[in-house]
Parts: C-alpha cells; structure tokens; sequence
C-alpha cells in the first residue's frame, strides 16, 4: 500500500508539473476567446451556440483525440509529428530516392496491410508524405514566432482597461520588451526558472475557473444547457454563412491555443510519462478551461456588447490586478513552452539530417531535452518583435495563428490515421470513424480559417512552406549523397588491395575516419589515400547512425568492431532524434579505444599467442598517445547534363544550404585543430 501511494503520488506531483511545461498555450486560450465578434447583434442564442461549438471543440479534441488517442502513437516514449513518422518508417519502406523496395525495411514476416503497399510502391506518395510530415514540424516552428505574440500581447493588453490613456502602440513595445528579455535569457536554460512554472500555472487554473463559476452564479446560472448540440445547429442554421465565417474570426484563437497546448502535450510525452499529461489534462485543465469559458459566455450574455475584451471585462474589479499579474506570467510561461519545443524540434531535425545543422547547446546537465540553438533563438526574436510591431492590433496576429495550427492538426489527424491503419492494425471501421469524425470537424475549421490567409494568415504559411522545402531538399540532398557512396562504395576486398600497395605508408596516431555508409566505405577513402600516400597505424572507420526512434538504448550507442586488416576497425555511432549528438572528443576517443581493446581481446582465441594480444593493444595505446586526428569528406555534387529537373534544382539549391551551414564535426563536441577535410566531387 505504502509503494502504491508512492507511486501515485509521484504520478500527482509529475501531472502537477506538467501544468507549467505542457500546457502553456492551452491554459492561457480564456485570454482571447471574445476579443471581437463579426455578427452585427449577438444574441443570447448566438452565444450559447458558441459556447456550445467550444464545449464539444475542447472535449473531443483535447479530450479524445489527443489525451486518450494521441498520447498512444509514441515512439519509446516520444511524441510529436517525428514520433508518427518514425513509427511509420519502421513499418513500411517509405525511401524517398527511388521504387526499389528495401529488404532491411520491409521483408518481414508479417503480412503488409493494402495502405501500406500503396507507400511502398508509390515514390511520389512516400515523397508527398514525407513533405506533409515535414510541413507539420515546420507548422509548429511557427507556433514557436505566433505564440509568444499573441500570448504577451492579449495579456499585456489588459493594462488598457484601468488606464485608458494607454495606446495600443504603448502596449505593443511593452510586448516587444517583454519578449526581447524573453529571448536574452534562453541561454541560461528553462532549468533556473522551471521550479515557478508549475506555481503559475497552477495559480491560472485554480483562479480564472473561481472567477468563471462566479460569473455564472451572478449572470445566468443555466449556462449548461448549452453543452446540448442542439444549440450548435440552431447556430449555424440561423446564422449560415456567417456563422461558418464566424469560426475563422478572432474566438477561433481560443481553439488555436488550445489545439498548440494539445500538439505541445503530444509533442512532450518524452518529458512526461502518460498518465501525469492526462491525469493533468483531465483533472485540472479541462475543467479550468469549461469553467472558464462558461463564465465569459455567462457575462457575454449579459453584456452582449462586451465582447472586444471578454476577458478582462468578465474579471470582478475587487480581483482585476492580481488576475492581471497571474494572466501575464501565464502568458510568458506559455511563449516559453514553445520557443522551448522549437529548439527541441530544430534539435531533433538536425539529428535526423532532416536540417541545414545550425548550433545546438545543451543547457542543463541533468535535463537532456533542455536545449537551445543561438540561431533560431534570434531569428524567433526578430520575427516576434516584427509581428507585433507590423500587425499589432492582434487581428492579423490571430489569423496567422489559425492558419497555423489548423493545419497542424489536421497533419496530425493524417498521419495519426495511417499509424492506426498500417501499425495499430486498427479495424477498418474504426479507423475509418476516427478519421471521418476529426478530419470533417477539422476540416471545417481549416476551410474557415483560410478565408483569413489574405488578412494575414498567409505570412506564417508562407515560412512554413519555405521551411519545409529548405527540409525537404537538405534531406533530399544527404539521400542522394549516401545512395551515391553506396554505389561507389569501396568494399573490404579493395581496401586489401588499396593497403597491398608498397608505396603507402603507415604513420604514428590514431585517425577517425568518418562514413556515412555501413557496408564498406565511403569514395572519399579512396580518393584520401590515392592523395596522402599514407594511413595511420590506428584507424577507425567511424559511421554516425542516426535512425529514426526517440532514443537508443547507452550500451548500444557506439558498436566496435576489427575489419580483419591490422590497425584497422569500424566503429558505429548511434543516435536517435531525441538524444543529444555531443561526443564530447576526450570521452569518445576514451569510449572507442576501451571497446577497440575489448574487441581485440574477444577475437584472439586460445589458439593465438599473448604476444600478438599484448601487441595489438599496445598499438592501440600508443596511437592514442601520439595523436588523434578526425577526417571528414567535403563533398560537392557534379551536376551532370543528364539529370532530370528534378534533381538539378534540388540538388542545386541543397548545395546552396550545404555551404552555408555549420561543420558536423564541431557540432559533435570534437576540437577544430583535430579535424581534417577532404575535398572530393559527386557527379550525379
């Protein structure tokens, strides 16, 4: 009983904690329900059918899909659009490069389903799949600029009420303060601050549900009866064309937010085990959130012509200020969980090769998934304060923000399905009626919201598009590279032949010579040694492997192995998306050669001298001793004039990124006076 208590305590203080991590955006959309109404008289009627639309929105969405469904399709504990499309490449052979099935990937036992033969046979589905999965990342990248601005704005906008000599132009660059100390502080880390995080969030849900039941009680106590969906088609049937156009205005921000607090959950399972994000959700946001709602549509009803400033205006005077105060950290906690996942998911997608490699530093040493990157950072400042400052009156803010997100989780709602069809092995039926009932619901808010696209919502879709073309041709261009390696490949029977030579020499030190191919070895091998004229005694064939699950396992992550050559070893280093890719050089050089002797040990038999043993490792040692040096190919492609369209402008634009992005070996925690590049041409 007492290990029982314990363990459900445990799960009571995690679920508590990940109210101020999680959950930012969800808990803050009361901020922005109401800001503006587009029907000229709002009614009674015309309120509870909202209320009603946000009720069935919140429990279906937030409860079912994500909190019940969702939190299921993770990959060894990760989620997020990189979980679904991880599980569905261990499934399926979804290669982008060409028609040929991979054996590796998809010669299995089990019996294929249909939906999942059509991706192996299709190169132009598995191509539209992969760009779909990447837009979604890119999509939440978004949230990562919109989020923080709408969330600092609406709440810093309550300061207009006590002092109506306050501009809007005053209210946008304290935003923009606000947001700029925001974003000078990413680099000390989440760590020093996290511990306020829960309080606030904990203060937030407690406070606005006390105040929404208050509200209730004092303005129309039968605000219930609304949860009834009769009032949703009395709504649209009264208002038809302009209750659908109603969706895309400013209230459909409420559900944006909480759709990005629900993508942040989904996203963050890695963090947080499933029963805390849905002990959280259930117990304590959920409620907060209907309470809530239901005590700004109580006021509404009242005061029909409140509805610029549904939240502040529905808040007692007697508690204005320290609701205001509670709003605003709300808010900054909110910007922070998201500009926290960007940098998580930039991470990931540098991991995955997936990105043009940019900075990435570890802030803490006991949160792995604690990460920042100097680049993106500043580039999120600048288009912040930019869209506060361009569109700082919030309408245009929140239509971007729809765009957004809608489409976010209608790639969700997509890839969810086909994990549920192709690995769940879900009955058709029921596949059918998850995708029918989120994708028609959903899809009715996307066709809504993209009437707003020309009112600002383009901008955010504009950078999504652009950054998932920069993804999906840097990932094009890393395939196209490694299927050009593979091809040329030099085998162990040429490598003999290649050190047979008499004019090579055997130089003191030990050499990492980095390989993106496994079976045998790069051309850039060779294309070295017919220039230097000469190889370490010790060198260790290097291959980073970064495959596509959360993490591996420490006793997996780096494999040695002895080639049958004297000196010379293979070693593969392995990562998934969510592990971190520092070496750390000194550690790695010491991991490698403690497994080097390891390995030489288990393959000298009874039958071989000691001497031969003692020799080898001796070498090992002294190669150590005299040097380490990491080589690395510099690789550029020759486009031929044979090269279809396709390929000449993605490879040509991939070669622009490739020039203009950070060196791997740095990333890898390796110093830059041991790194030696080696300059080599691919003609494809």
């Amino acid at each position: 009983m007492i290990d029982f208590l314990k363990s459900k305590g445990r799960t009571l203080f995690i679920a508590y904690k990940t109210l101020g991590v999680v959950f930012g955006g969800l808990v803050t959309s009361p901020l922005y329900v109401y800001p503006s109404m587009q029907l000229k008289s709002p009614t009674e009627e015309n309120y509870l059918g909202i209320f009603s639309i946000m009720f069935w929105t919140l429990s279906l969405i937030g409860l079912v899909k994500y909190a019940s469904i969702a939190v299921r399709a993770d990959d060894q504990g990760e989620g997020g659009t990189f979980a679904l499309y991880s599980l569905l490449c261990r499934k399926i052979n979804i290669n982008i490069l060409s028609s040929k099935r991979s054996c590796a990937n998809s010669c299995t036992t089990e019996k294929q389903s249909k939906l999942g033969k059509f991706f192996e046979e299709s190169l132009v589905a598995r191509r539209l799949l992969l760009f779909i999965a990447i837009l979604g990342m890119c999509m939440l990248i978004g949230d990562g600029v919109l989020t923080p601005a709408i969330s600092v704005l609406s709440a810093m906008d309550g300061i207009r009420a006590p002092f109506p000599s306050i501009t809007k132009t005053w209210v946008e660059i304290l935003s923009a303060v606000v947001l700029i100390a925001l974003f000078l502080l990413q680099k000390y880390g989440t760590s020093r601050v996290s511990f306020l995080f829960s309080p606030i969030m904990g203060a937030w849900t407690l406070t606005t549900p006390l105040v929404g039941i208050f509200s209730i009680i004092k303005h129309y106590p039968s605000i219930y009866k609304a949860i009834s969906p009769h009032y949703i088609f009395t709504f649209f049937w009264r208002n038809g064309k302009e209750g659908w156009l109603l969706l895309s205005d400013h209230y459909l921000k409420s559900h944006c937010c909480f759709y990005a607090g629900s993508e942040a959950m989904f996203a963050d399972l890695g963090h947080f085990n499933k029963s805390s994000i849905q002990i959280a959700f259930l117990f304590t946001i959920y409620p907060s959130l209907v309470l809530t709602y239901a005590g700004q549509t109580a006021y509404l009803i009242r005061n029909p012509n409140d509805h610029k400033d549904g939240f502040y205006k529905f808040i007692p005077s007697a508690v204005y200020w320290p609701m205001f105060v509670v709003s605003t950290l709300a808010a900054i906690v909110a910007s922070q969980s998201l500009i926290s996942a960007t940098f998580s998911i930039i991470k990931q997608s540098v991991a995955l090769d997936y990105f043009p490699r940019v900075k990435i530093v570890h802030t803490s040493t006991r949160q792995e998934g604690e990460v920042y990157s100097p680049e993106v950072n500043y580039i999120l400042m600048v288009l912040c304060v930019a869209v506060i400052l361009i569109f700082g009156d919030g309408s245009e803010i929140g239509n971007a923000f729809g765009v957004v997100v809608t489409m976010v989780m209608l790639i969700t709602t997509t890839l969810l399905t086909l994990v549920m069809i192709i690995v769940w092995r879900t009955p058709p039926v029921l596949a059918a009626l998850y995708f029918v009932v989120f994708f028609v619901m959903e899809g009715v808010y996307v066709s809504s919201v993209f009437t707003k696209i020309p009112e600002g919502g383009w901008i955010p879709f504009a950078i999504s598009l652009i950054l998932a073309f920069i993804m999906f041709c840097w990932f094009y261009g890393r395939q196209r590279k490694i299927e050009y390696e593979l091809t040329n490949r030099i085998d162990m029977d040429r490598l003999k032949t290649l050190l047979s030579d008499p004019g090579i020499q055997r130089v003191p030190g030990l050499c990492f010579f980095y390989t993106k191919i496994q079976d045998g070895l790069t051309p850039v091998f060779g294309h070295y040694l017919k220039n230097m004229k000469s190889l370490h005694t010790i060198t260790v064939f290097t291959t980073l492997r970064y495959i596509m699950v959360a993490k591996v396992p420490p006793h997996e992550r780096i494999i040695v192995s002895k080639l049958g050559l004297k000196g010379v070893y293979g070693c593969i280093v392995q990562y998934g998306y969510a592990d971190s890719l520092s070496l750390e050089g000194v550690d790695f050089v010491l991991q490698v050669t403690d497994g080097l002797q390891n390995q030489v040990r288990d393959l000298f038999d009874q039958a071989q001298s000691t001497t031969s043993l003692d020799e080898e490792i001796a070498d090992i040692k002294e190669a150590k001793l005299a040097g380490v040096v990491h080589v690395r190919g510099k690789t550029r492609f020759h486009i031929s004039k044979s090269s279809s369209w396709f390929d000449r402008n993605m490879i040509a634009f991939y070669e622009v990124l490739h020039s203009n992005c950070r060196s791997a070996l740095p990333a890898l925690g390796i110093p830059l006076p041991h790194c030696i590049e080696v300059g080599m041409r691919y003609e494809v």
